[in-house]
Order: structure tokens, then sequence, then C-alpha cells
């Protein structure tokens, strides 16, 4: 199956990508495209069937695409990818964020939520007494 977006859009919807980049883009989305196909699978939804359904769909889709490739693309290969960074002198202190500490890709939730592949929520109950008899399962 194809990716959902090319290098091309990369370029044209965030920067120019450098020769490394652009072959590691490649990869990505491709990655990236069958990461967001199991995604909506296991939500009992043909994503590639969306798309030719849909009007607008397959922007979106790429859209999407496109931003989880950046975010890795972001990331540092030479160091570690902090996106926030503190440290302290005598108290030995130091504490960091990481850009993504998974390394992997990966989509959030108010973009799995714009295409229509949100994780849904469960509600469940359990009986703590038998209602019919008004049991609480206490003896006095």
């Amino acid at each position: 199956m194809s990716a959902f977006a090319t290098t091309g859009d990369i370029v044209n919807l965030w920067r120019a990508l450098t020769e490394t980049e652009a072959a590691r883009a490649t990869y990505l989305l491709d990655v990236a495209s069958d990461t967001l196909r199991q995604q909506a699978k296991e939500r009992g939804y043909d994503l590639d069937q969306m798309i030719e359904d849909g009007d607008v769909y397959k922007s979106v889709v790429k859209d999407v695409t496109i931003a989880a490739v950046t975010r890795i693309l972001r990331s540092s290969t030479t160091s570690e990818p902090m996106t926030q960074f503190s440290q302290a002198a005598l108290g030995y202190s130091i504490s960091g964020t990481y850009l993504n500490p998974q390394g992997g890709i990966f989509f959030y939730d108010n973009e799995l939520a714009r295409l229509g592949l949100k994780k849904k929520q469960r509600l469940g109950r359990i009986e703590l007494y038998d209602a019919d008899k008004g049991n609480t399962g206490h003896s006095v």
C-alpha cells in the first residue's frame, strides 16, 4: 500500500528537507501510513475506503501523517531530544522532558479524533449488593 503523503507534501506543508532527511522521511511516511491503517483497523474502520468515500478526508489524513513524521524528524539523533531541561548546582538536581521518549511514530489523541478514530470510553459498573433482596452482604 502507498503512503498517505510524499516528501513533496512535507516540503509544501513544513519546510525543505536535506537529502538525508528526505531519505529518512520517505521511509517514515510508509511506516506512519501503515500505523494509521492499523489504528483504524483496530477500531473497525478501513482507512483507505474512508479516504475514497470522503471529499476532504484525504487532506486530513495527509496532514496527520505529516505531523507524525515531522515530530520524528525534529528529534535529535545525536543528543537527547529534550523539549524542556533544567539544572541546579550544589543541590545536584536535574530534570527534563523528552520530545519522544519511546522514539517511535505516535499519533496524539486529537489527531486520531480528527480522523474519527478517537478511542472510545467504556462505561461499566459493579453491583455492590444484591438489589433484589436488599442484601449488602454484611450480617448484623
